[in-house]
Parts: C-alpha cells; sequence; structure tokens
C-alpha cells in the first residue's frame, strides 16, 4: 500500500501561481511514476502531468509552457508548479503513483482560478 499526501491547493486569481506537493508513503517502489490528474464536475479525470523516476516528463498540452512537474526521489515528494493559472484550470487535482503493478490516488486537493 500507499498513501499519497497533497497539499498547496487554493484560491488564485487569473494569471497568478500555486504549487502542490504530494508526498508519498507505505511501499514505495525503486522505480515507479508519479504525477497529476485534475477533474471537474462532469468530467472524467484527464492527465496533467507525470514524472518517472528518471526525472522524465510528460505534459497535457493545455498545460505546457505554464506547469512544470518535479520530484525529490529522496522525500518521495512530487511538486507541480503551476504558473499563469486561468479559470479553466480550475478543478480538484489529484496525486498518483504507480509502482511496478498498482496505482494510488491522493484524496485530491481543489484549485479555483478566479477571473
Amino acid at each position: 500500500q500507499v498513501q499519497l499526501v497533497e497539499s498547496g491547493g487554493g484560491l488564485v486569481q487569473s494569471g497568478g501561481s500555486l504549487r502542490l506537493s504530494c508526498v508519498a508513503s507505505g511501499s514505495i517502489s525503486r522505480s515507479s511514476v508519479m504525477g497529476w490528474y485534475r477533474q471537474t464536475p462532469g468530467k472524467e479525470r484527464e492527465l496533467v502531468a507525470t514524472i518517472t523516476s528518471g526525472l522524465r516528463t510528460n505534459y497535457a498540452d493545455s498545460v505546457k509552457e505554464r506547469f512544470t512537474i518535479s520530484r525529490d526521489n529522496t522525500m518521495n515528494t512530487v511538486y507541480l508548479q503551476m504558473t499563469s493559472l486561468k479559470p479553466v484550470d480550475t478543478a480538484v487535482y489529484y496525486c498518483y503513483y504507480r509502482g511496478f503493478v498498482t496505482g494510488y490516488w491522493g484524496q485530491g486537493t481543489q484549485v479555483t482560478v478566479s477571473s
């Protein structure tokens, strides 16, 4: 089992910045993928960004050039630096962790961008 604890969500004005953090604990694999997904009411959860243990990153087109994902393998922590935020970025953001087989989700953190 892996537990994920997210922090850093909140309310920000359009054009502002926020940084999300997610700490993983429990049965951590040496090789893993961590990332962030987001979801709004009535829509499916969508990829925001992922990062492997080897620091290979992948971004949704909608957030490229605005969001940066990073991770600290020694601290089992993944970050999402969000800049130039837009109202369409408003969503619940979920941390994701996948080891060799199983994936885990955090409880979610609300990000609200006001216009």
